[in-house]
C-alpha cells in the first residue's frame, strides 16, 4: 500500500524566489537551487529549507543537509557549507510565507469529499440562498433563510441554523454547528466547534433555577480561526463578538455577552466567562481561566493556568492563581520556595547552629 499524500505540493521554488517572497538576505549560494519541501533541521536534506528560531536548537544547525536554512544574523556563521543562509529577521513567519506558497491547500481545509457545488445527501432548505461557488458536503444541514457567501465550503454533517449569515471564502468543518450567529469573510472553523448555542444563565433562588433566556447572537469578524470542538455562547442580551483576526484554539470556552478585540490569541482550554470584555491583542495562556464582568486591557499577556479575578490593565504580564503582575507572582513562588526548603545540615530550629 503506497504511503498518502496529504497536501501536494504546488510548485518548487528558487532560492531567489523566496528571497524575493520573504525580504531574506543570501548569504552566499546557488541562488537558482530549487526548494521542494520545509523540514525541521535534524530532518532537513538536499531540496528542503529549514530555519532555526528557537536556540534551543542551535545544535541542530550543525549537522542540517538542507539546501537552505532561514536563520538570524546571530546564527548565519553556524550554518554548515553546502547550506544556503538565508538571514532574515523572522524566520518562523518567513518559513510560513514559503510553507504557504509551497502547498496551498494547507492553509483552508476545503471539501473532504472533494467535490464542488452542493453534494446528493446534504439537505438545503428551498429558502436558504447560496452564491455562486459555495460547496456543501453529504450530510450537511442548511437551514431556512441562512447565506453563505461564494468559495465557502460547509464540511460533512455540519449544521447551519436559520437565518445564519456565513460571508465568501470561509470554512466550516465537519460536525460542526452554527446557529444565531453572523460570520464574516475567511473565517475557519474547525470540526466540531458549537457557535451560538445557550449562555449559562440562570436566576437562581432556593426554589431553584430559572432559566433566563439568551436573546443576543454571536459576531464573528473577518480573517477568525477557532479550533476544533472550542464553543461560543451567544449573548444574553447582547452579543458575543470574536473580533478581526483572532485565533481561537482547541477546546476554548467563550462565555455568552464576551467581547474578543482584533488579533487576539486564545490558547487550549481556556475559559472566558460571560461578559468579559478583552481588548486588542490580548494573549491568553493554556489553561487560563477567566471569570465574569471583566476587563483585560490591550496587548495585555495572561501566562498559562492563571486564575484571572480582577481587571487587568493594558499591556500588563499577569500569572498565577488568583492572577497578579507577573514580577509579583514570580516574587512570591520563590519566596514560597524558600520557605518549603528543609533546613540546611547542623542548624537547628530557628537558624542557631546547634553546640
Amino acid at each position: 500500500m503506497s504511503e498518502p499524500v496529504f497536501f501536494r505540493r504546488a510548485a518548487s521554488l528558487t532560492l531567489s524566489e523566496i528571497v524575493e517572497l520573504t525580504g531574506a538576505r543570501a548569504s552566499g549560494g546557488d541562488l537558482s537551487a530549487t526548494i521542494d519541501g520545509v523540514a525541521p533541521l535534524d530532518q532537513g536534506v538536499p531540496g528542503t529549507l529549514v530555519f532555526l528560531d528557537n536556540p534551543k536548537y542551535a545544535d541542530d544547525l550543525r549537522t542540517t543537509r538542507a539546501t537552505a536554512c532561514l536563520v538570524t544574523q546571530r546564527f548565519a556563521e553556524r550554518v554548515p557549507e553546502g547550506t544556503v543562509a538565508l538571514v532574515t529577521g523572522e524566520p518562523y513567519a518567513a518559513c510560513a510565507k514559503v510553507s504557504a506558497r509551497l502547498f496551498p491547500d494547507s492553509m483552508r481545509p476545503g471539501s473532504l469529499f472533494g467535490a464542488t457545488g452542493v453534494s446528493p445527501g446534504s439537505y438545503v432548505h428551498p429558502e436558504a440562498r447560496l452564491e455562486p461557488g459555495v460547496t456543501v458536503d453529504p450530510g450537511a444541514v442548511i437551514g431556512p433563510r441562512a447565506e453563505i457567501g461564494e468559495g465557502t465550503s460547509i464540511g460533512p454533517n455540519a449544521v447551519i441554523g436559520p437565518d445564519v449569515r456565513i460571508g465568501r471564502h470561509c470554512s466550516i468543518g465537519p460536525n460542526a454547528t452554527l446557529l444565531y450567529a453572523l460570520v464574516g469573510d475567511r473565517v475557519i472553523i474547525h470540526p466540531g466547534v458549537r457557535i451560538g448555542q445557550d449562555g449559562f444563565g440562570f436566576a437562581m433562588s432556593p426554589s431553584g433555577h430559572l432559566k433566563v433566556p439568551q436573546i443576543g447572537r454571536v459576531i464573528i469578524q473577518n480573517d477568525v480561526e477557532i479550533g476544533a470542538n472550542s464553543t461560543i455562547d451567544r449573548g444574553a442580551n447582547r452579543d458575543t463578538v470574536i473580533g478581526e483576526g483572532s485565533k481561537i484554539d482547541n477546546l476554548v470556552q467563550i462565555g455568552h455577552n464576551v467581547t474578543i478585540g482584533r488579533h487576539c490569541i486564545i490558547v487550549s482550554q481556556v475559559g472566558v466567562s460571560g461578559s468579559t470584555d478583552l481588548g486588542d491583542f490580548v494573549a491568553l495562556g493554556g489553561q487560563a481561566g477567566l471569570t465574569g464582568h471583566l476587563k483585560i486591557g490591550m496587548g495585555a499577556q495572561i501566562a498559562a493556568q492563571s486564575g484571572v479575578m480582577t481587571d487587568v490593565p493594558a499591556g500588563a504580564r499577569w500569572g498565577g492563581a488568583p492572577a497578579q503582575p507577573m514580577r509579583e507572582y514570580m516574587r512570591a513562588v520563590a519566596t514560597l520556595g524558600k520557605l518549603a526548603k528543609p533546613p540546611v545540615r547542623g542548624e537547628a530550629k530557628g537558624g542557631d547552629k546547634e553546640d
